[in-house]
C-alpha cells in the first residue's frame, strides 16, 4: 500500500484550539448559572458541535438561553479569539509544509464548523489543503466515519490508503471506521495503542516519509 493523502483533524491537532474552546466554555457557562469545569471540557474534546450543547444545554437552568442561542455565542467566541491568533501543535505546521511539498495531496476534517476553519487558515498559507470538510457540511459528525469518507471520495482516493491525523477519541475511531490508518497525538485525553494506529507525543520527529512506511 501507498500513502495516497493525509487526512489532518484542526482542533488540538493542527491548532492549539481546545484551550480556546476551553476557556470560552467554562466563562460562559458560568455567566448562565452552570457549573462547567476543565475536566468537563475534556469530555467534549472532538465532540460534534451539535451533540456538545446538548451537554451544555442540560448543565444550564431552564428558560435562561436557547440552544441556538448558546451555540451562536459559544461558537461566536471561539471564532473571535481564533482570528486574533492561534498557536499551531509542535510539529504540525512542519509536518503540513513538508507534505505539500511532497506533493502528497492533503485534506482538513474537522467537527468545527466553516467559519470557525475559515478563522483558522488565515494564519496559514494560501490553499493549505486540497479539500475541506467542516462539521457542518456532514450529516453525521464524528465518532461517525462520514467526515473522513467524505473527503477521502472529494480527493478521490482510497480510505485504506490514506493517513488521519488526531487528537481526539472521537476522531480516532472516526478515523479507523473509515479505513484509514490513524496517528493519534492525544493532549487533553487518553488515546489506547491499537491495530493500524501509531500514537505519539508529538509530530515533531514526523516526515512524510514516515507516513508513507506506516502503510507498507
Amino acid at each position: 500500500m501507498t500513502l495516497q493523502a493525509v487526512l489532518w483533524d484542526m482542533d488540538g491537532t493542527l491548532v492549539d484550539s481546545e484551550k480556546v474552546w476551553a476557556e470560552v466554555q467554562i466563562e460562559l457557562l458560568a455567566s448562565l448559572g452552570a457549573v462547567w469545569t476543565v475536566e468537563d471540557c475534556m469530555t467534549l474534546v472532538g465532540s460534534d458541535l451539535r451533540d456538545a450543547v446538548k451537554v451544555w444545554m442540560a448543565r444550564i437552568p431552564d428558560g435562561v438561553i436557547t440552544a441556538d442561542e448558546l451555540a451562536e455565542r459559544m461558537f461566536g467566541a471561539v471564532v473571535d479569539a481564533l482570528r486574533v491568533e492561534v498557536e499551531f501543535r509542535p510539529g504540525a505546521f512542519e509536518l503540513l509544509q513538508a507534505l505539500r511539498k511532497a506533493e502528497v495531496p492533503c485534506a482538513l476534517v474537522s467537527a468545527s464548523y466553516r467559519v470557525m476553519i475559515d478563522a483558522v487558515l488565515t494564519h496559514l498559507p494560501p490553499d493549505p489543503f486540497d479539500v475541506i470538510v467542516a462539521g457542518d457540511e456532514v450529516v453525521n459528525g464524528k465518532p461517525h466515519p462520514e467526515p473522513y469518507l467524505t473527503a477521502a471520495a472529494k480527493l478521490g482516493v482510497d480510505p485504506a490508503q490514506c493517513v488521519v491525523i488526531e487528537d481526539s477519541n472521537t476522531g480516532t475511531e472516526a478515523g479507523t471506521a473509515a479505513g484509514a490508518y490513524v496517528v493519534a497525538v492525544p493532549q487533553w485525553v487518553t488515546i489506547p495503542e491499537a491495530p493500524r494506529r501509531l500514537v505519539l507525543d508529538s509530530l515533531e520527529p514526523i516526515t512524510p516519509e514516515t507516513l508513507s512506511t506506516l502503510l507498507r
